[in-house]
């Protein structure tokens, strides 16, 4: 990379850094933009990029293994960290025929569950030694900071050994009582399959898989947490009953009654969040989480996932948290207008009478 290429880099860093965006945005044709409290911002002042500077930043950013996957699929996930340790998670792709590049700015320190405004009942469900808890929602919302923070906290308090396989790796941890082993895919191994099969000769007792992709992840990581591993994941579902449905209907007809029966089984819970403009400034959290009690196992197991919202709704004493009752809460609190709570919320028609 040229020297006025490195300049820019490193100028758009600092400022990605000073103005704590979450996002920063190059493209072929278009000035840097920025993302900031969930709003894009144009950095107007900063030079349009062209393909030149793009192509040029980029080689700052490809092993030759990057390179040859991008020129082929026309896309890639990296990872990338500059000389202050600064780390993003990328994705290069081509938009008609043109150059983009999307950064997601990774924190350095892992927050607590406390600072990052989630539920307590998250620390308990770090503390178990197996099953299976999944966090969900859309992309961008914070399901990677949330694992991050569950991890750290096995990493506190337990000597286990935990492996993280994601792709590309984002939070870096440092091993504290636990040992951590991180395995970046098309690094350290060629695929989540592999890795994950690979856990099972590894002495493995907490296993994060970055996202489950295809069938046969999740099938081998039902598996592991019915075979005594915690394991956890991530999928990009809206809500907790969209994920169970989205599980079983990955699998072919004739095996979904064994993928149900495994699910009732090794199912700890599912926690869906989104990130709301607060009002303050910045974002906070609003929430779902289903814990799988008998009535959710047996939901699963007849096929009548569809209830499981009214399980949630009616099950707060037990710990289970409402997204609607989540949203009101924020409004209750002044955190979020009430504008916002209706535009995230699943059932609006509900959210009005709690308000």
């Amino acid at each position: 990379m040229s020297t006025m290429e490195g300049k820019l880099l490193n100028e758009l860093i600092d400022i990605v850094v000073k103005e704590e965006a979450s996002d920063l945005h190059l493209s072929e044709g278009r000035p840097p933009v920025l993302r900031v409290a969930n709003f894009l911002i144009p950095l107007m002042k900063m030079p349009v990029l062209s393909r030149a500077n793009i192509e040029e930043i980029l080689e700052t950013f490809f092993t030759p293994e990057l390179r040859t996957e991008f020129e082929k699929n026309k896309e890639v996930n990296f990872a990338y960290s500059n000389n202050d340790k600064i780390r993003f998670r990328c994705n290069a792709f081509l938009s008609l025929g043109k150059f983009n590049v999307a950064m997601r700015l990774i924190p350095t320190n892992i927050k607590t569950f406390e600072e990052l405004n989630l539920p307590p009942i998250l620390e308990s469900f770090a503390r178990r030694q197996q099953g299976f808890f999944l966090v969900v929602g859309p992309a961008g919302v914070g399901k990677s900071t949330t694992l991050a923070t569950m991890i750290e906290q096995i990493n506190l308090e337990r000597l286990e050994h935990v492996i993280t396989i994601e792709d590309p790796i984002e939070f870096v941890f440092e091993s504290k009582k636990a040992i951590i082993d991180q395995r970046e895919v098309k690094i350290d191994t060629p695929n989540f399959r592999t890795a994950l099969n690979g856990i099972f000769r590894q002495d493995a007792d907490v296993v994060m898989i970055g996202e489950m992709r295809d069938t046969e992840t999740i099938s081998t990581a039902v598996t592991a947490a019915e075979t005594g591993h915690f394991v956890l994941s991530t999928l990009h579902t809206n809500t907790a009953g969209q994920t169970v449905d989205r599980i079983i209907d990955s699998f072919p007809a004739d095996q979904q009654t064994q993928i149900r029966i495994q699910l009732a089984g090794s199912l700890l819970g599912i926690f869906s969040q989104r990130l709301l403009p607060r009002i303050s400034g910045g974002l906070i959290p609003a929430y779902e989480l289903l814990i799988n009690n008998n009535a959710t196992a047996n939901l699963i197991r007849e096929k009548r996932t569809h209830e499981i919202n009214s399980v949630i709704e009616t099950s707060l004493e037990e710990g289970m948290i409402d997204l609607n009752r989540s949203l009101a809460e924020l409004v209750r609190k002044g955190e979020v207008t009430v504008e916002n709570a209706f535009q995230y919320s699943t059932n609006p028609n509900t959210l009005e009478r709690m308000i």
